[in-house]
């Protein structure tokens, strides 16, 4: 039996599946390793463990070891037919319950409540679940030319049709930080690159397609394809930088009620990709700024977030840019300073190729 995740687009080179790269698979086939990579994060945050936990200790320095069987693993694939067949008996197969439902971060699910989170404060609800358009709030369209207007104007925003930018990188476990370039062209193309002497980290999306090229330490192929909604939430994330085309980068726009979001006064929106993501854009209210945008994944066992926080916005050919972002997912978190932009530069379309495999540099 299998947990079948979303097809890859019939338009597109069938990408490698997760049962073709890994060993031993026996629940989780039939889905893109990118797919399946996001997975194991979604297992590894609902479960408050990290890789080397749900596996052996000699998988922290061999993909092949990943196969290795225990107990662990065992337990996890009943645990995941187990919810599924919940879903799907008492759901009618929407994914209601999921890893995270009873384990909430814990590798023992909770049966006792805590009288600490009882009484103390709740914490801050993150923007992000699916709504309606929210009663007595105006039109997404209303917001979203609001944040036009507050990044220099519409006519202004849509000049900008392509930049190259140098800067620092820093993942969650790294010491120090790593240099980066940045390519990307108007309305959906860019080449993100991270500088290692391990070897380069290679993202890319060339508008229809996208890969990621890294040192096999970090990924279990050369050059991964990037698939399904988790393609589109990067293609999205690269309109964002060219917002000229923000109203047609979702579709079904919809205003939630206003929140608060790092004690700041903030307005929802939210839209649908062209795979059935949803994402949700936060504007700062005084400034009109987007400041987070949240969107997530399907999987066969829950949702795949991603959060990006812009910060530290600077005028770059009269259009107000984000010099400072942070991207979250389950199982990692990147910072992005950028220290140079150079805008309306003319790139070679090869930028945007389908890169090569990530080579040990020296540096």
């Amino acid at each position: 039996m299998s947990l079948a995740g979303q097809a890859p687009s019939a338009n597109l080179a069938r990408p490698p599946m997760a049962e073709e790269v890994f060993k031993n698979v026996q629940v989780l086939k039939g889905i893109p390793v990118d797919q399946f990579m996001g997975t194991m994060g979604f297992l590894s945050a609902s479960l408050g463990l990290n890789c080397t936990d749900c596996h052996t200790e000699e998988s922290g320095g061999s993909w092949a070891r990943y196969a290795d069987d225990n107990n662990l693993k065992r337990t996890s694939r009943r645990m995941m037919l187990m919810v599924a067949a919940i879903n799907k008996e008492h759901f009618g197969g929407r994914q209601v319950v999921t890893c995270d439902t009873c384990h909430r971060g814990s590798q023992r699910p909770n049966v006792m409540p805590s009288l600490n989170r009882l009484y103390g404060e709740a914490p801050p609800e993150e923007p992000g679940d699916p709504y309606r358009q929210a009663t007595g709030q105006p039109p997404a369209e209303q917001i979203l030319d609001t944040y036009l207007q507050a990044l220099g104007g519409a006519d202004r925003v849509a000049r900008l049709t392509s930049f190259t930018a140098k800067g620092t990188y820093s993942g969650f476990d790294d010491a120090g930080k790593r240099p980066v370039e940045i390519y990307a062209k108007a309305p959906d193309q860019r080449t993100t690159i991270v500088r290692s002497r391990l070897g380069d980290t290679t993202t890319t999306i060339d508008g229809r397609a996208g890969w990621m090229a890294a040192p096999l330490t970090d990924r279990p192929v050369a050059v991964m394809p990037l698939t399904g909604q988790e393609l589109d939430g990067l293609r999205l994330e690269t309109g964002i930088l060219f917002p000229a085309r923000i109203k047609q980068a979702l579709t079904n726009w919809r205003t939630g009620f206003p929140a608060i979001v790092d004690e700041r006064e903030v307005l929802v929106v939210q839209g649908d990709t062209a795979s059935g993501g949803v994402a949700t854009l936060v504007f700062d209210e005084e400034t009109g700024l987007l400041t987070r945008l949240v969107r997530y994944a399907a999987s066969p066992i829950g949702r795949l977030v991603t959060r990006v926080d812009y910060a530290d916005y600077r005028e770059v050919a009269g259009v107000k840019v984000p010099f400072r972002w942070t991207v979250s997912w389950l199982s990692g978190r990147s910072r992005f300073e950028i220290t140079d932009v150079q805008p309306n530069v003319a790139i070679d379309s090869a930028r945007f190729a389908r890169p090569a495999p990530s080579v040990p540099s020296g540096r």
